[in-house]
């Protein structure tokens, strides 16, 4: 074992978070105390996500630990990659033994149990370093007040600051053309037009399904990207503010660039993001019932959301699985009465569309192993996902499906979450480079004076 490997030291919410997170500390040597095997061992029992990242993250542990002698788990048994057999890094788990263990904390509470734990490492070890990786915030401060260097888990997090978050859109000052040059252009026969455009005479990069637009009404949208040049689609202004979708015409552009991604079937994953009352959700849910209803191109609406207490509580309400969902996607039923408030029998219209499209309303306690075909998967609420149940729930889109993810980064309610560490932001941000994806950031709150006025001085 390498001298200068860190004694990496994870703490129950990492696992959580990731339950793959052992494996991602090179050639270091990764400790567990006692107490965090414990942790994941009383968490582990239910339905709910935390439960099964449990059950995960104890099956990664005994993939290494499984055979070990007892002497070696405690001095410390090598990971094995998967990939290519090669052997780096270690993981030991830390014996809680009180007549050794410093008390530092009072050991009533867990989390001073670790921190003694880690005090006791560190004393054992005077020449290594000794790190506690912990999500929680006020972990970290406790470590530092004694004398532990502590960090948050960095590995899946892709972004110093969240203003670096692709936004899905670039904006020109002026004329885009100004600066263009050696443009090759095509008109197709469908009367579609396509920019060819090279790499060098654009000062920045840029990816797949990116809008670009300028203050002299140019609108294209990025198609294909080749080693030295861009081929951008031509939007016609007009149209693109006029373009309906169940009824509903976008506000602004940006309402009408996000239309125009959600509504496209090229483009299987969407993320649209914006402040609450930017029109995320009564966007995507127009274009949802457009496509089942109208242009039949699926079989059904699947909606499902992230919030803090769904997992406890949806067991203890009564009726069927839609039948609990119903509350929690109280913002999917409330658009739905936005879009035919106007009618002149709404709740006729209503009844007349929920009768005629499969909207279905689905746990993601529910949706673990499950495939969907012809699908299109709404996710409200998705900042408040971990970059491992993002990739859980994104995965479950099978042949023909299309997933749409919704969420405000400024409002996440799970306690170990950052607009940086969100699933949102990690979702977006692996997949700004895939052909078939697509985000937008909406801008301004068209809801009404009131929310934005709110969403702006609260």
């Amino acid at each position: 074992m390498a001298i200068r490997s860190i004694f990496y030291v994870l703490d129950t919410n990492v696992l959580i978070h990731d339950p793959a997170a052992i494996w991602n500390f090179d050639e270091h040597h990764v400790v567990l105390p006692m107490t965090v095997l414990e942790e994941l061992d009383s968490l582990k029992s239910g339905r709910g996500s935390v439960a099964a990242d449990s059950r995960q993250a104890i099956r990664e542990i005994d993939r290494i630990l499984g055979k070990a002698a007892p002497l070696d788990v405690e001095k410390g048994v090598a990971i094995e990659r998967i990939a290519d057999g090669e052997k780096s890094g270690h993981l030991s788990v830390l014996m809680s033994d009180a007549s050794q263990t410093p008390e530092i904390l009072p050991p009533h509470l867990n989390d001073n149990k670790i921190l003694n734990a880690v005090v006791g490492l560190s004393q054992k070890h005077p020449k290594r370093k000794v790190v506690l990786v912990t999500k929680d915030i006020n972990m970290r401060l406790k470590a530092r007040a004694c004398g532990i260097d502590a960090q948050d888990y960095h590995t899946d997090q892709l972004l110093d600051d969240i203003g670096q978050l692709n936004k899905g859109y670039v904006h020109f000052p002026g004329s885009f053309w100004e600066h263009q040059v050696d443009v090759e252009t095509e008109q197709t026969h469908q009367g579609e037009t396509f920019h060819r455009i090279p790499r060098e005479s654009l000062k920045q990069e840029l990816f797949p399904n990116q809008f670009l637009h300028d203050d002299a009404d140019f609108i294209g949208r990025v198609t294909q990207i080749g080693p030295d040049h861009y081929v951008i689609k031509h939007l016609d202004r007009n149209k693109l503010l006029n373009r309906e979708a169940w009824g509903l015409v976008p506000r602004d552009l940006y309402q009408a660039m996000a239309l125009d991604l959600v509504l496209d079937p090229d483009v299987h994953l969407v993320n649209l993001t914006g402040s609450a009352g930017s029109g995320k959700t009564i966007l995507a849910l127009a274009a949802a019932i457009e496509m089942t209803l109208s242009s039949k191109i699926y079989r059904r609406i699947i909606a499902t959301r992230s919030t803090q207490g769904l997992d406890e509580d949806i067991g203890f309400l009564p009726g069927t699985e839609a039948e609990k969902m119903e509350p929690w996607l109280g913002a999917i039923t409330d658009n739905l009465e936005a879009l035919h408030w106007d009618d002149e029998n709404s709740a006729s219209s209503i009844d007349y569309v929920l009768s005629k499209v499969p909207l279905q309303f689905k746990s993601l306690n529910y949706i673990r192993g499950r495939s969907f075909q012809h699908s299109l998967i709404l996710i409200d609420e998705s900042q408040n996902l971990t970059p491992h149940q993002i990739k859980t729930i994104v995965t479950r889109a099978g042949t023909g499906s299309k997933v749409i993810c919704l969420g405000n980064l400024a409002q996440i309610d799970t306690p170990y979450l950052t607009p940086v560490s969100s699933g949102l932001t990690y979702l977006t941000e692996r997949f700004k480079q895939f052909a078939y994806g697509g985000n937008l950031q909406l801008q301004g709150v068209p809801r009404s004076a009131l929310a934005a006025y709110a969403e702006e001085h609260l």
